[in-house]
């Protein structure tokens, strides 16, 4: 559960990651300090993480630099940004570039506490869907190309006559590519394949 994750904090002012590490620490939340985005990068692992602070201006590589580095993994947890008052516009972009929100210094401990909670959170639910979307595109990779033709028909509603003579097969290779959809998607039933399907936001079609 992202609950039970680390929050990462990356900024180069000593005073702010002390700070914010006490803070949180009070709340019962584990937390890991970073005093450079290469530090962060040395050993990143986004499954540590539920949420990272990280600070929109930094000596070498910056906050939105290292954002799209972390971007590059197949997922991010909830990115917030901290930024001065001159740098609004650019987590204004950091937004629309993916991040989860920004707060401006100075701010207040609640408004923080309450911004990451809400991100801690919101990594629980995205991560599910992420992990729930990755395991029914695995399985959907080990399907032949004609069980995936087959499955597509199954999934229009066509019965298994109406399969073999779209498909100019017989009926028995079509129940054992049926038998074999279900086996490899892990479900029983027609039914509980589209709703996978759909629950994993995954469109075949």
């Amino acid at each position: 559960m992202s609950l039970n994750r680390h929050i990462a904090i990356v900024d180069d002012d000593d005073a702010i990651r002390d700070a914010l590490s006490w803070l949180f620490s009070t709340r019962n939340h584990s937390v890991q300090l970073f005093a450079s985005a290469e530090e962060l990068l040395e050993n990143y692992n986004p499954d540590q993480f539920g949420c990272l602070i990280l600070d929109v201006r930094m000596p070498g590589m910056g906050g939105m630099e290292l954002f799209s580095k972390l971007q590059e993994h197949a997922y991010t947890p909830p990115v917030v940004f901290l930024t001065g008052h001159g740098d609004v516009p650019m987590a204004v972009a950091a937004l629309k570039q993916g991040a989860a929100d920004f707060i401006e210094k100075p701010f207040s401990d609640n408004d923080i506490v309450d911004l990451v909670e809400g991100c801690l959170s919101l990594d629980q639910m995205n991560r599910s869907e992420w992990e729930n979307r990755t395991a029914v595109d695995e399985r959907l990779a080990c399907l032949t190309p004609r069980e995936t033709e087959v499955m597509k028909l199954i999934l229009t509603g066509r019965l298994n006559k109406q399969i073999a003579d779209d498909l100019s097969i017989s009926m028995k290779t079509v129940e054992v590519h049926r038998a074999r959809i279900l086996e490899k998607m892990q479900v029983k039933t027609a039914m509980e394949l589209a709703a996978r399907l759909r629950d994993a936001g995954v469109d075949v079609n």
